[in-house]
This record gives C-alpha cells, sequence and structure tokens, in this order.
C-alpha cells in the first residue's frame, strides 16, 4: 500500500477568506481519507490536504471541487503527492 495525499489550494476574492474557509470545511467527500486538515494563510488562501491509503499512486481518489467562480481569484491549484518515508 502506498500513502497519497492531495493538496487543493485556493485563493478568495479579497476579503472573502472566512467564507472560502467554511465552504471548504462543509464540503463532503463520497468516503472518508485517512487524515484531513484544512489551513488558512495570508491574501484569503485556503488549503487542503488529505491523505489516503492506495494500491496506485495514480488511483483515482475523490477531491474537492471547484468553488463558484465568483469566490475565488482564479482555478484551484491541486498536486498529488506520494509518501516516500
Amino acid at each position: 500500500m502506498t500513502v497519497v495525499t492531495l493538496m487543493w489550494e485556493a485563493r478568495a476574492v479579497q476579503g472573502r477568506g472566512a467564507e472560502l474557509l467554511e465552504w471548504a470545511r462543509a464540503q463532503l467527500l463520497p468516503y472518508e481519507p485517512l487524515r484531513r486538515e484544512t489551513f488558512r494563510a495570508p491574501q484569503d488562501r485556503v488549503l487542503v490536504l488529505t491523505w489516503w491509503e492506495t494500491d496506485a499512486v495514480d488511483a483515482e481518489l475523490p477531491e474537492l471541487p471547484e468553488p463558484a467562480a465568483d469566490l475565488v481569484t482564479r482555478p484551484v491549484h491541486r498536486w498529488r503527492f506520494e509518501s516516500v518515508d
């Protein structure tokens, strides 16, 4: 088994960071990851990391969707990481 971490990061329209944070926290996934953490950062950014145990690094895994276009300044950034320790 491999542990894969999915990273989801979005930047809210100025002054709407709290709304984006609340939106991200409310998003349900079809099944629970091993772990899920949500962060906020300057410039109204929100980051969500989820950890998944899987047989393949490139396995299809549930991800948070795109928020409404009027809530963010750009498309969501997404990265996939494989645990090496």
